[in-house]
């Protein structure tokens, strides 16, 4: 719309609309102050609810036994004996003598160095390019195949699955090289029917049989090897390059089929040592080469159109096993390494699984070490291995066969005059945690009584929580609240200085939830919580606060602070620990039954949701919360009117034109009739 500012009436029609606007702005600016006024509502009942969630969760750890039951324990001699106890244990002391043996882990090196000369094995490079660092003779024992692994997420409940096999891929080395484990169980992979529930057949189509049924949503792991792997893929037009997805190949064994005419064969040149591709037709034709090592492939001219790639081959692999005697019985774990795998990465496989033992490579002596994770003797005699290994990579590669183990000990001694013995330097006996820290032949007393200073910690910090809680609770409900001072619009806050809109805006947001009934009311249960009596089942003098020295500050000023009589409390913790637990812990059907935490935790915790339902949480949405949905309303309220603004503004803008219009019109013709008459210049 062409508006025109006040060429014939001379009259200043912009500064005039604004002015009009201001007046049809009011209830603009009054929506968008409550909406302010909700919001700071909202991040005032969000910090009381932090407060109120805070000391729930304070309540929640005073409602375990472990609050009221702390031990403390003292050794006669701690470079000895060390000892912990938890909330369990029974007071009373002990006696640890004779200590003639540490528990030890099983360990066991290799009985001389692994590397060729005088050079070191490089752990990073794979295994077949690192091949000949190793000492002279070392066998890997390498197998040719592929080494697969699928994973079966099961859709129902149900004893037979299949792997997803090509049809030209079948199995090998089933029994003893197979892996199969359900939710991290293993199970012994067998042929034909399993005899019990620890076991699986499989055959040479990959299909597998259970004893029993496994549960729909379970995982089934299935490490495996095929006589075989199959790539097909497509090669894009002008493209010279592809990637077999296995390493470390077999050279007579690849078989590359390109489009429907052409079969290559790899040939391994014998004046460069190059790996040749010829064509399979004639024996000779070199049509590209490829690097064993690695699986790269490249064809020596293009293809005009994409052309399908067949490739069959085998990789090299070998495969080794650990089995280790452990507290939770013997374990064995089987190992299938690809070729194209570095020693480090066979390391870190070994010590991250379950066979329960760490390896690694020390330079300086040229020797691998391995170390069972336990400490301790699992397999009866202590002439027995407690680390058993097969393979000949692990027996001759890195030279275990003939490794003595050392260690797998248990420690020996004498508890109150009994010999005995553990797998571990660190055992419990009724709640208390001994450690072992040397041999000796003397006696070391240990002690354990209740740590009286810890449970008044305890209950002192609850007490101060408490005091913090009301504390804010109160001073918020009860503010001044100063309804002159409304939320400042933006054309107020350009008069104002920073620091009087600072000191405005403090009285603005004084007061907002004042005397809110859902603070109030809990605030009003708390007193009542605290100050009924106990009255359990619990044989006990204690059945309020005031017998421990807990009671209300005598300043009413303060909102019923509770204060603490230290000496009255530390001694009933020491008088009746059982007693004051009851207090504050007890269970029951009725409120007057159960123990003050209790009764405290139930009303804090429905304060809580009463006041998320009202103001939410910093997660929530607006249409979750009641302050939300009415900041919704208002947001389309807003909305609403700033339309209806602009139909104002745009309404007094054609009226004004219209008065212009009107007055130039007069103006033309009074200029007019003057000429007429003689008036003109």
């Amino acid at each position: 719309m062409v508006r025109i500012s006040g060429l014939a009436s001379g009259m200043d029609i912009d500064t005039m609309v604004k002015d009009l606007m201001k007046a049809e702005r009011l209830p603009m600016d009054k929506m968008k102050q409550k909406k302010q006024v909700l919001e700071w509502q909202k991040e005032d009942c969000r910090s009381m609810n932090t407060l109120l969630y805070d000391f729930r969760n304070q309540l929640f750890n005073m409602k375990l036994s472990s609050s009221y039951r702390a031990k403390e324990t003292s050794s006669s001699t701690e470079s000895k004996v060390t000892a912990t106890a938890s909330a369990s244990a029974s007071n009373g002391s002990y006696t640890i003598s004779k200590v003639t043996q540490l528990a030890e882990a099983a360990t066991k090196a290799s009985v001389s160095g692994i590397s060729a000369g005088s050079g070191k094995v490089d752990l990073t490079k794979s295994l077949n390019q690192a091949a000949g660092q190793f000492a002279a003779g070392a066998d890997f024992d390498w197998k040719y195949g592929s080494v697969e692994y699928q994973k079966i997420a099961v859709p129902e409940s149900g004893k037979t699955f299949k792997l997803n096999l090509p049809e030209t891929v079948s199995l090998k080395n089933i029994t003893t090289d197979s892996v199969v484990q359900v939710d991290g169980k293993a199970y012994k992979v067998v042929s034909g029917k399993p005899a019990d529930d620890n076991q699986v057949g499989l055959d040479e189509s990959g299909n597998l049989m259970f004893l029993n049924d496994i549960n729909k949503g379970s995982t089934i792991d299935v490490d495996y090897y095929t006589h075989f792997k199959v790539d097909e893929l497509t090669l894009s037009k002008d493209a010279k390059e592809f990637q077999l997805s296995k390493a470390a190949i077999n050279a007579s064994s690849l078989n590359i089929k390109v489009g429907t005419s052409l079969t290559l064969k790899a040939i391994i040149s014998g004046t460069t040592g190059k790996v040749d591709l010829v064509d399979e037709a004639d024996g000779k034709t070199v049509k590209g080469s490829i690097d064993l090592d690695t699986g790269k492939v490249t064809l020596n001219d293009a293809f005009s159109e994409e052309t399908k790639i067949t490739a069959s081959y085998q990789q090299k692999y070998f495969t080794f096993g650990i089995t280790s005697h452990t507290s939770q019985g013997i374990v064995t774990e089987k190992f299938g390494v690809q070729g194209s795998e570095s020693l480090n990465n066979v390391i870190s496989r070994v010590n991250s699984s379950t066979a329960g033992v760490t390896m690694f490579y020390d330079t300086a002596s040229d020797k691998m070490s391995m170390t069972r994770k336990e400490t301790g003797n699992f397999n009866g005699e202590e002439t027995d291995p407690e680390i058993v290994t097969d393979g000949g990579f692990i027996n001759d590669v890195l030279k275990f066969s003939t490794a003595v183990e050392k260690g797998g000990k248990n420690a020996v001694f004498m508890l109150n005059g009994l010999e005995t013995n553990r797998s571990s330097n660190s055992f419990e006996v009724n709640g208390v945690t001994f450690t072992l820290k040397q041999t000796f032949d003397d006696t070391v007393s240990i002690s354990t009584k209740n740590d009286s200073q810890k449970i008044y910690d305890n209950i002192k910090g609850l007490v101060d929580k408490y005091n913090e809680l009301i504390g804010k609770i109160s001073s918020k409900i009860s503010q001044e609240r100063y309804r002159d001072f409304q939320p400042l619009s933006d054309e107020e806050r350009e008069s104002l200085t920073d620091k009087q809109q600072e000191q405005w805006e403090e009285k603005a947001k004084s007061g907002l939830i004042k005397r809110d009934p859902i603070l109030s009311d809990v605030l009003n249960k708390m007193r009542i919580d605290l100050s009924t009596p106990v009255n359990s089942a619990a044989n006990s003098l204690y059945k309020q606060l005031s017998n421990l020295g807990i009671k209300t500050t005598s300043n009413y000023l303060e909102g019923g602070k509770l204060e603490i009589d230290e000496a009255k409390l530390k001694k009933a913790i020491g008088e009746d620990p059982e007693g004051v637990e009851a207090l504050f812990t007890a269970n029951g059907t009725t409120s007057s039954q159960r123990g003050i935490v209790q009764r405290l935790y139930d009303s804090v915790d429905q304060a809580w949701n009463k006041v998320k339902i009202k103001a939410g949480t910093a997660l929530s949405v607006n249409s979750q919360f009641t302050i939300g949905r009415d900041l919704n309303s208002l947001d389309t309220r807003i909305n609403s009117f700033e339309d209806r603004l602009v139909q104002a503004e745009d309404r007094y803008y054609r009226q004004f034109t219209a008065m212009e219009k009107a007055i130039q019109k007069s103006n033309s013709q009074s200029t007019y009739l003057m000429q007429q008459f003689g008036g003109g210049y």
